[in-house]
C-alpha cells in the first residue's frame, strides 16, 4: 500500500535539502505532482497531504478529473497538446508546459481571446533532438518566440524539458544545463510576452540534479504515488 503522505514528505525533504545546500529558498521551487495515471479519489488524498499543484498529460483525462476535483488546486498541462484540444485546455489549466510550435501558439492565443484571459505557457524544448520525444528543437525556437511576441493572449513564462532517462548523470546534467543557458540567452532578447521566470525540469529520478542546475518547477509522479501502469 502506497503511503502518499509519507512519500510526499520524503520528496519535500529531499527538495529542501538540495535547495538549502545550494543556498536556494525551497519555497521558490514548485512541486507538481504528476497524476496522469491517478484517479480523482487518490488525487484528493494527495491534496489533503499538502499537494497544491498537479500535472496531467491528456486533456480528456483532466476534464473528467476536473469535474470531480474542481479548481481548488493548480492544474498544469505537461503532455503533448493537440490543437483540437486547446479550447478545453484553456478552460482547465493554469499553465501549459508543452508549447512547441507556432500553430499551437496561434490556437492558444485564439482561445485565450475568446476566454478573455492571457494563457501562461512554457516552451517544451527537445534538447537531445530525440525523435521519440515531443518539443521544439533549439534551432527552431527563435521563430516561435518571435511569433508569440506578436500575440495578445499568450505569455511564455519559461522553458520545459525532459532529460534522457537512465543512469548517466552527466547526460542528464548536460541537458538541464543547456536548457538553463538557453533561457539566459532568450532573456537577453527582451521580447514582448516572453520571460524566463520558470525552468520546468526534473522528475522522480533526476530532480535533485535539476535543482542543482536551476529548476524551479519539478514534475514528480512515481516518487509520490509509486509505480503505476
Amino acid at each position: 500500500m502506497v503511503n502518499i503522505t509519507e512519500n510526499f514528505k520524503k520528496v519535500q525533504d529531499r527538495i529542501n535539502t538540495s535547495a538549502l545546500k545550494l543556498g536556494r529558498d525551497p519555497k521558490q521551487i514548485k512541486l507538481i505532482a504528476v497524476t496522469k495515471t491517478i484517479d480523482a479519489d487518490i488525487i484528493k488524498e494527495a491534496i489533503s497531504s499538502g499537494i497544491i499543484a498537479i500535472g496531467e498529460n491528456k486533456v480528456q483525462d483532466a476534464k473528467d478529473k476536473f469535474i470531480a476535483i474542481g479548481n481548488t488546486i493548480e492544474w498544469h498541462m505537461i503532455g503533448a497538446l493537440q490543437t483540437n484540444k486547446v479550447k478545453d485546455a484553456v478552460r482547465i489549466f493554469d499553465m501549459i508546459h508543452s508549447l512547441d510550435r507556432i500553430n499551437l501558439a496561434q490556437e492558444i492565443d485564439k482561445e485565450g481571446k475568446k476566454a478573455d484571459k492571457v494563457i501562461k505557457t512554457l516552451i517544451e524544448v527537445n534538447i537531445t533532438e530525440d525523435p521519440a520525444k515531443h518539443g521544439i528543437l533549439i534551432k527552431d525556437i527563435w521563430g516561435l518566440l518571435q511569433a508569440v511576441a506578436n500575440m495578445t493572449h499568450i505569455n511564455v513564462e519559461g522553458l520545459m524539458t525532459i532529460a534522457p532517462y537512465g543512469e548517466d548523470t552527466k547526460k542528464i546534467r548536460k541537458c538541464f544545463y543547456i536548457l538553463r543557458r538557453l533561457a539566459e540567452d532568450i532573456e537577453q532578447d527582451m521580447l514582448n510576452n516572453i520571460n524566463m521566470k520558470y525552468l520546468s525540469m526534473g522528475m522522480s529520478n533526476d530532480f535533485e540534479i535539476a535543482i542543482e542546475e536551476g529548476a524551479n518547477i519539478l514534475r514528480i509522479g512515481t516518487a509520490i504515488f509509486g509505480e503505476r501502469l
